[in-house]
């Protein structure tokens, strides 16, 4: 039975049990600070768990996408371990419960998948009793096949949790016999394969649990190994889910599956790593050094460092994602959309890599060069670490090349190291800020989901205070507000939450924000100014239309912008994230490369002649697949429901967007790019006005330009022929002053040459010379050491407070003794300064212009010092 025959049966079995198929939700967790990524079934859903949100049916079924990187090292050397999975699981959100679970899963298992009964086991929790005889006695597992273990009870950070019933299935005695094998080890013989989890508590921040309001069935079966199990192979990576990719990066490589270990290994990582990259990218998470973009990073150069190892030099991961992109497709439609998309961000990634494996090369050679000199056969482990970390390199190849030069790894300091890391990265991800917390909403039976621009005053249902329902919130308490319905815009689609005045017959309140819940319910996060708010009081909405409408020009002129980039740049730009602020916006997109001066000057131009064009704006919510036909374009990593809202400048674009918007492009007046730049592998950012701020900007840049003209004494026309002028008259004059410098430096190098030192037949010149900078003195010091009767430079300059100072040597000298290097450091010490070099070259620079004399003599007595001793 293929992977994608499993999927579809669980998803249909279900269904036929009144559950509600959603898609998989994306990895990037919403509204949730405690996950960085999600890594379980359940954990989109946790809302719905805790009772807080009312979901849209009792009863669910998913196949999920999840990650999870806490023991990356072990992919690829175990048969189950993967960075990305899929989790098969159906939920009861206050339905049914153990009965029903239970009995459903052996149901699947066994009739429709066909598993053989004899050949399951399950165990439960000691006091769980009520499963115990679930399975015993109406489903009928021997008591023999069933074990009460302590650890059997889930949970992953806060949130919901209970007891569990996991099921096992036999794979045989060909995976071993004897204790070692047995039930309840760590054996691969009896693998489990569903864990159903009957949750009944809440966890919270501070590892307390509290029962919850209802209770809930949340069950996961990875279907990875679900089809292990019912193709016969020994591992995951074997199915018809990941071999394709084995096969495709072995023929890449030139080697077969299966005849060499280390091989094998390098192959299931590249494969895991692919799956994962892919489905990362196709969910809006791009590479950088943080947070969700530096898991992505990680794995991405992780299996292009596999990949060396295994002999391919050339790029390769575009290749795997389409393979991976057909591979998920029966489930995960949507990824052949973005096909195009996740390759060109994988390989900007990619390529940007190689540039650093080399990189990382280049600095283990200089290291292992700088040990042997020093007669050290071990490489420390933060080097090894830093190596690893920095610039992404293997462990093992720097073991293999540290052997060739007789050098070993420290292990240990490296595994610390590590450690150390993985610590601050944990540290990293507890800290991440919380949204506000909202009282349990799902009392309030749909109030507070309606939004409507035209709404002048409501009743307040909710009053919330740190994730509590209360009465009533007084003067100075800040409070999370809920009317019957609003005219605020939540936050959402790169735009910011309306603020204003809620103001009600005993206070008003100061609304810094407006957010909305998973289940839609939008919220006020306020401030009482004065007097109290209570539930019930029915108040007047006053949101800051200003500031809305300059956000409108801002978000309708993301659309533009989305679409003049589009022209002119091509079709491969795709958004890639916005911020939609009443005084500036924020554009990100896919590009591999700097917009050219000319280009953006076409872009600014054609969004303004679209603006100028003045074209009515069309608003109209519909089904997906109706907006899907019309060409409109949807956000990456953003998933949508069944309706949705598309906002159309007819002619110029049509997108999918909740936010607020001109009903005309010409109220957006005009548009001004203030810059752009690069921000990620492969994404640059354009931030421009509109608007009033745009017409800020103009008189500005008017302002600066007419000081500029004042201080020339000219006409703004006239500006740039002035300025030719005067650049020219300083070329001019600092080649004149170029010249002085010369003719007194040539006069002061015969001094310096006359009174120089001999010792043991080596010439020594020391002293101070006139020139402009640090790159004239090394100029100078050429001159010097280019003399036949000179062989030892130490020359300095002072530049107003600052110094600089030069050391040369030739062969002769470095071969008596001289080092160059350590006479510089020893004469900027004396003036403030420190520097060094090599024995034949040096440079350094102090802070102290008094006392250069003296640090050329100090610099000068090292000198000495090396010939007489």
């Amino acid at each position: 039975m293929k992977g994608s025959e499993i999927r579809a049966k669980y998803i249909q079995f279900f269904e036929a049990k009144g559950h509600l198929h959603l898609p998989s939700f994306s990895l990037i967790p919403k509204d949730d600070p405690s996950l960085l990524l999600i890594g379980a079934g359940m954990a989109p859903l946790k809302p719905f768990f805790t009772g807080k949100v009312e979901p849209p049916r009792t009863r669910i079924v998913t196949c999920q996408n999840c990650m999870r990187t806490g023991d990356l090292e072990n992919v690829g050397r175990t048969a189950r371990h993967h960075t990305y999975f899929e989790m098969l699981g159906n939920f009861s959100f206050g339905d049914y419960f153990k009965q029903e679970a239970i009995t459903w899963a052996w149901e699947f298992l066994t009739r429709e998948l066909g598993l053989e009964p004899e050949r399951l086991y399950v165990t439960v929790h000691p006091e769980d009793e009520e499963a115990y005889r679930i399975w015993h006695e109406e489903v009928g597992v021997p008591a023999e096949h069933i074990y009460k273990l302590e650890d059997n009870f889930w949970e992953i950070g806060e949130g919901p949790c209970g007891p569990c019933s996991e099921i096992f299935y036999d794979q045989g005695e060909s995976f071993g016999t004897g204790p070692e094998h047995a039930m309840g080890s760590d054996s691969d013989r009896f693998l489990e394969i569903w864990n159903l989890v009957f949750t009944q508590f809440d966890r919270k921040a501070d590892g307390s649990y509290e029962p919850l309001a209802k209770k809930n069935i949340d069950t996961g079966a990875g279907l990875e190994r679900l089809a292990a199990v019912l193709q016969k192979k020994r591992n995951n990576f074997e199915t018809d889910l990941i071999f394709p990719l084995l096969e495709r990066a072995a023929r890449l490589a030139g080697v077969r599956y299966g005849e060499n270990e280390a091989h094998d290994v390098s192959l299931k990582v590249i494969a895991d790593h692919a799956r994962a990259l892919t489905v990362l990218i196709g969910d809006g998470v791009l590479p950088s050094n943080e947070g969700r973009g530096y898991v992505l990073r990680r794995i991405l150069r992780r299996a292009v460092r596999q990949g060396k190892l295994l002999g391919i030099d050339r790029p390769f991961i575009a290749e795997l994602v389409d393979v991976v992109v057909d591979l998920l497709a029966p489930g995960q439609p949507e990824l052949a959309e973005k096909r195009e998309y996740i390759r060109k961000i994988a390989g900007v990634e990619e390529a940007r890599f190689q540039k650093t494996l080399d990189q990382g090369i280049l600095l283990l050679q200089e290291r292992l060069a700088a040990l042997t000199a020093a007669g050290t056969n071990v490489l420390a482990g933060d080097d090894v670490f830093r190596l690893y970390d920095t610039y992404g390199f293997p462990w093992e190849l720097t073991e293999e090349i540290a052997a060739e030069s007789g050098i070993s790894i420290d292990a240990d300091g490296f595994r610390t190291a590590m450690n150390e890391q993985r610590e601050r990265a944990r540290a990293a991800r507890e800290q991440v800020s919380a949204k506000i917390k909202t009282p349990d909403t799902t009392k309030l039976a749909g109030a507070g989901k309606l939004y409507d621009e035209a709404l002048t005053a409501a009743e307040v249902v909710m009053i919330g205070r740190d994730g509590e329902e209360i009465e009533e919130a007084g003067d100075g308490e800040e409070a999370l507000v809920i009317t019957a319905g609003t005219p605020f815009h939540a936050e959402g689609g790169g735009q910011l939450g309306d603020t204003g005045m809620l103001v009600g017959p005993a206070g008003r309140a100061v609304v810094h924000d407006t957010k909305m819940n998973p289940d839609g319910t939008i919220y006020h996060v306020a401030e009482i100014s004065e007097g109290s708010l209570r539930r019930g009081d029915r108040v007047d909405l006053l949101p800051d239309t200003y500031r809305r409408q300059e956000m409108a020009r801002n978000h309708t002129a993301t659309h533009l912008l989305h679409a003049a980039l589009r022209k002119v740049l091509g079709e491969h730009v795709t958004q890639a994230g916005s911020v939609v602020m009443p005084d500036r916006l924020r554009f990100d997109f896919t590009q591999p490369q700097p917009v050219t001066d000319e280009e953006l000057a076409q872009i600014e131009e054609s969004v303004n002649e679209d603006i100028l064009a003045a074209i009515p704006t069309w608003i109209e919510v519909m089904p997906l697949a109706a907006a899907k036909e019309l060409g409109a374009m949807a956000l990456f990593g953003e998933k949508y429901g069944e309706e949705v809202r598309v906002v159309q400048v007819p002619g110029v674009s049509i997108e999918l967007c909740g936010g607020s918007h001109v009903g005309n492009t010409g109220e957006i007046g005009m548009f001004r790019i203030l810059s752009e730049s690069g921000i990620g592998s492969g994404v640059r950012r354009i931030e421009a006005v509109t608007g009033r701020a745009s017409y800020r900007l103009a008189k500005e840049q008017e302002a600066t330009l007419m000081q500029a003209a004042a201080l020339l004494k000219a006409q703004p026309a006239e500006l740039l022929g002035r300025l030719e002028r005067l650049q020219a008259e300083k070329k001019e004059l600092v080649k004149e002053l170029a010249d002085a410098h010369r003719a007194q430096a040539k006069e002061r190098l015969g001094e310096l040459v006359r009174d120089a030192l001999e010792v043991k037949g080596l010439r020594i010149v020391c002293g101070e010379v006139p020139a402009a900078d640090a790159q004239e003195l090394r100029e100078i010091g050429d001159m010097l050491k280019s003399r036949d009767d000179v062989q030892v430079v130490l020359i300095g300059t002072a530049q107003g407070d600052k110094v600089s100072l030069v050391a040369m040597a030739t062969k002769e000298a470095v071969a008596a003794g001289i080092h160059a290097g350590n006479a510089v450091r020893a004469a900027a010490a004396v003036c403030g300064g420190g520097g060094g070099g090599r024995p034949d070259m040096a440079q350094a620079g102090g802070k102290d212009a008094a006392k250069l004399q003296e640090a050329l003599l100090a610099g000068r007595d090292v000198f000495l010092q090396a010939l007489q001793g």
